[in-house]
């Protein structure tokens, strides 16, 4: 009797359980928002590593760059920077982006200063071939491939930088304006997003009321900001959100409006 009895406890108890996995695994899985940047996918953690180093080449300021250092567990954050120099510089990078990485690690001074000097010493050599120089071997390379046309994959650079104070924006934003080199608006460009505590990401073209050319970025009151094109060479530093007066004297915190147009040649 005692045992007939427990039969249908752990019958029910089994597929209680497997009800359980299968609700927990196939209808309504976990999904993972606002993830630490330690989490975040190889490519994505070196693009997120880039511009940390790019927002210390233009503050200076040490302390912030280590405080987003901490968010990935590493022992040797100097050795890392400097071999993602060297690859980026490897993969035809821009130069102000590995000589930030380099700038970065020694700065850190964890790793032996030659290694360091060496990765910004390297850095500026074979970059000629990409952003021809005044040298008439070098800027002569290019010339037979340039046209006055868009070129596909050509990066965008930021071409304007405007404080925004509009009392009609419910929320201070970072507002985005793509455009191609004969100024037609350019959707589906990814925009990377990061600050002391975390990072995100948007594409422009999700508000085509607003043009498909567009996309925005909800500030918070006291947080800096540093984002880049991911098809830009050209990281934006110290966004935040700074208060405007308005026509009646109330007080409100104003956007930012930042707009990149592609270069006309490769």
């Amino acid at each position: 009797m005692r045992s007939s009895g427990l039969l249908p406890l752990l019958l029910g108890l089994a597929i209680g359980l497997a009800l359980g996995l299968y609700y927990s695994w196939a209808i309504n899985p976990i999904e993972y928002v606002d993830t630490a940047p330690a989490s975040l996918r190889e490519d994505f953690k070196s693009d997120y590593l880039s511009l940390i180093a790019s927002a210390y080449a233009s503050s200076g300021d040490l302390p912030r760059a280590k405080a987003r250092l901490a968010m990935f567990p590493d022992p040797h954050p100097a050795t890392t920077l400097s071999q993602l120099a060297q690859t980026r510089l490897a993969t035809g990078r821009p130069q102000s982006e590995t000589q930030a990485l380099a700038r970065l690690a020694a700065s850190l001074g964890d790793q032996p200063p030659p290694l360091a000097s060496t990765a910004v010493s390297t850095i500026a050599l074979p970059t000629a071939h990409i952003w021809p120089t005044s040298t008439p071997t070098q800027a002569s390379l290019p010339t037979p491939t340039r046209t006055p046309s868009p070129t596909p994959g050509a990066p965008f650079e930021l071409i304007d930088r405007e404080r925004v104070c509009s009392s009609s924006l419910p929320n201070p934003l970072i507002q985005i304006e793509v455009i191609d080199a004969t100024g037609r608006s350019v959707p589906g460009v990814e925009v990377l997003v990061i600050w002391d505590t975390g990072q995100d990401h948007f594409f422009t073209g999700l508000k085509p009321e607003l043009g498909v050319g567009y996309g925005d970025f909800t500030m918070t009151e006291g947080v800096t900001y540093t984002m880049q094109l991911v098809e830009s060479n050209t990281p934006v530093t110290d966004l935040m959100a700074e208060e405007c007066i308005g026509d009646n004297g109330e007080l409100f915190f104003g956007s930012w409006l930042l707009t990149f147009q592609q270069s006309p040649n490769g």
